[in-house]
């Protein structure tokens, strides 16, 4: 990053989290990956980090940092583990959310959720449903002092370890996606088990299952903002959420870039090393610009994010153009190892299995573009 365009707090924050990215996460990157187990230890440090409250302010327990510091250490938490840089991400979404949309009662849960003790998921997606929000089956149906939530949610990650649910439940089925509340759950709530655990192509470590919902009584005072009204917060904090999902892929991407330059640097094939090869230099050189456009994108929505305006379609682009090029170039990356990058022994095997699923969540990129065209249409 060019230094003139950063301040000395994110330059700061960006190199502490450069560190421990390199020195706790990458060693451990690989097992997480193989065992496919939560990394319990990696979770509690960033917890004592205050990374998980990096993007509150200092009055709400927060260390005050703006979008672009986070944006920052998202992508170097990433370039080392993308797994890591979800596990990052979810809480520091989960107390945004109480943050700015939950009463007096729910915010007293942050400093939980910023330590550590409170795991958060947030339970949205079912299993025929995901973009299509509007149809969700879960029904949350008010029952004197509480609301009785029946459904099962599917793709929730960290679900088979969380311990504080952000559950998205139809209140009034007849509305559509006017009609969803969201409600605080806590893990041992009656009515509320764990199904099975989402055997996924990559991004291993996050403990992603399925929550079944079953009678399950929630007090309504755990009902976080207005009935009928979460399609609308959630779709606030999606933007914030884009802007660190697509973060987070510059950081897988960047990985990848750098281990596709060593490797065309010490491969040799006909007595000389790759990268003196054209084919492999246009590969490379697109891969730096793209990664540069990329990060201009990213730190652009997140100065707008920072100054008040709406970040509908920068997000959005954000999020669509650096997830759509991670995927190409950390593609060409495995191109440029060879038969090498088809095996585990190499770590861009891992990342190309980590990258694909930045191009379905947060808004597959197919809704990114429907997003976009919906502004520019707005614009003119």
């Amino acid at each position: 990053m060019a230094h003139r365009f950063y301040s000395e707090t994110q330059l700061m924050v960006g190199e502490s989290v450069r560190k421990f990215a390199e020195n706790a996460v990458l060693p451990a990157a690989a097992a997480i990956d193989r065992d496919d187990a939560f990394p319990t230890e990696i979770y509690a440090r960033l917890a004592e980090m205050g990374l998980f409250g990096a993007g509150l302010p200092e009055e709400a327990g927060g260390s005050g940092f703006d979008t672009v510091t986070l944006a920052i250490a998202m992508e170097e938490l990433a370039r080392c583990s993308g797994s890591v840089g979800n596990i990052f991400a979810i809480p520091l979404e989960a107390a945004r959310f109480l943050l700015d949309h939950g009463d007096d009662r729910h915010k007293e849960l942050i400093p939980e959720v910023l330590g550590g003790e409170l795991i958060p998921a947030t339970c949205v997606s079912e299993s025929d449903f995901g973009s299509d929000v509007a149809s969700m089956r879960t029904t949350a149906v008010l029952d004197g002092g509480d609301y009785v939530i029946n459904g099962t949610k599917a793709w929730v990650s960290l679900g088979l370890v969380a311990n504080l649910f952000f559950v998205f439940a139809k209140t009034d089925p007849e509305k559509g996606h006017r009609g969803i509340s969201c409600f605080l759950v806590h893990g041992d709530n009656p009515g509320l088990t764990r199904g099975r655990k989402e055997d996924l192509l990559g991004m291993h470590g996050l403990a992603t299952g399925q929550l079944i919902f079953t009678d399950c009584r929630v007090p309504a005072a755990m009902r976080i903002g207005p009935e009928n009204d979460a399609f609308k917060m959630a779709m606030v904090n999606f933007d914030f959420g884009r802007v660190l999902m697509s973060a987070m892929a510059l950081g897988i991407a960047r990985a990848a870039y750098e281990d596709a330059l060593e490797y065309a640097k010490g491969r040799v094939q006909f007595a000389k090393p790759i990268f003196e090869f054209q084919a492999v230099q246009f590969m490379l050189a697109d891969m730096s610009a793209d990664l540069a456009a990329a990060r201009l994108l990213i730190h652009h929505a997140a100065r707008l994010m920072d100054s008040g305006h709406s970040i509908v379609k920068e997000a959005a682009h954000a999020k669509l153009f650096t997830t759509d090029m991670a995927m190409k170039h950390v593609t060409d990356a495995v191109q440029i190892h060879g038969a090498n990058g088809y095996s585990r022994e190499y770590r861009v095997e891992r990342l190309f299995r980590d990258i694909k699923l930045t191009q379905i969540y947060e808004g597959t990129n197919q809704i990114q573009r429907l997003i976009i065209a919906r502004q520019i249409g707005k614009e003119y």
